[in-house]
């Protein structure tokens, strides 16, 4: 064998070993990873029309968390209060109607930190060409919203407001999709509902508010957790609660980076995300005595329309030891 043509083999063989060293280290790099990231805490999380990851992901909230989450994501909150009360859930973005639909089904969950925003986007809707003027004009008409949602609350409230007994309207019980298409096809007169259908079905199907949440909506949602997360998985709970108010935080001066993001993720068109994001001004609020009224108040309403069965004492469903960052 030449000098040469053993010099060539050496390095061929020295490259190779390199190559397989190599090869070696990213193979154990990547086992470590995939054993790491499975060793870490879960906090399984629900959101509706992922919204909350939407604003966490665009935020950068989501960077270096030192635990997995296992996002769920719902199309109303109905069946994210249900997926809570079967600890299907850690936690999970509830509105205050919805809230309190869960807890009179004797869900046992905690609101553990709270929002306030502007209710322009919950409202009630009719077909752009319909000859109804106002919610008194609602008499005698089907209204759709889902059950225990605030799109139901809104309707009770706005009928009651008016002066239309609720037996002088049929409240027609569906998921948001098809109370959608029940008010194309005219199989109902109204829809109540809440953002992002609100802006979506304005914007794309020219429908007409008759009324918005303002005056009779709190404004009110929460992230609601589980009594046996707030215990087991408390600083996992703790941390994701400081992220999510962080991420809200930056949203309200980053409208159009938080739609673009979403977005992606749920392929509805930007301009709707950031309508919703820009009228709606969600914004973290410590859970205090005027939350709680608050809370009060919107139970009362449901009980007052037998929505619930019971009187609801609300102040048991807080845990405020989860402070503001």
């Amino acid at each position: 064998m030449t000098t040469t043509r053993f010099f060539s083999l050496w390095s061929f063989v020295a490259h190779s070993r390199r190559v397989i060293a190599l090869a070696a280290l990213a193979a154990l790099a990547s086992w470590s990873a995939m054993t790491c990231a499975a060793d870490l805490p879960v906090l399984k999380v629900g959101d509706q029309s992922l919204q909350t990851r939407g604003i966490l992901e665009a935020s950068g909230q989501l960077k270096d968390l030192p635990y997995r989450i296992e996002w769920f994501n719902f199309p109303a909150a109905q069946p994210l209060g249900e997926a809570l009360n079967a600890g299907a859930v850690d936690v999970g973005g509830l509105g205050d109607a919805p809230l309190v639909f869960a807890l009179a089904a004797g869900a046992r969950v905690r609101a553990v930190a709270a929002t306030r925003s502007q209710p322009v986007d919950l409202a009630i809707v009719v077909g752009a060409h319909s000859p109804l003027t106002d919610v008194a004009s609602l008499k005698g008409k089907r209204i759709a919203t889902t059950r225990g949602s605030i799109g139901h609350f809104l309707a009770l409230a706005a009928l009651k407001k008016a002066h239309v007994p609720l037996s002088d309207v049929t409240l027609v019980f569906l998921a948001p999709a098809d109370a959608k298409a029940a008010l194309a096809s005219g199989s109902v007169d109204a829809w109540s509902v809440w953002d992002p259908y609100t802006a979506l079905s304005e914007s794309r199907d020219h429908d007409r508010i008759l009324a918005n949440g303002v005056g009779l909506s709190e404004g009110l949602s929460y992230q609601v957790a589980t009594e046996r997360a707030i215990t087991d998985k408390r600083a996992q709970l703790a941390d994701f609660l400081r992220r999510v108010a962080l991420g809200q935080q930056w949203a309200l001066s980053h409208p159009e980076q938080v739609a673009a993001m979403q977005s992606r993720v749920t392929g509805l068109p930007p301009d709707v995300l950031k309508t919703v994001y820009q009228r709606g001004q969600v914004h973290p609020v410590a859970i205090d005595e005027s939350v709680i009224a608050a809370q009060q108040r919107t139970a009362d309403t449901y009980e007052a329309a037998n929505v619930i069965p019971t009187h609801l004492d609300v102040r048991a469903s807080f845990d405020r030891s989860f402070p503001l960052p």
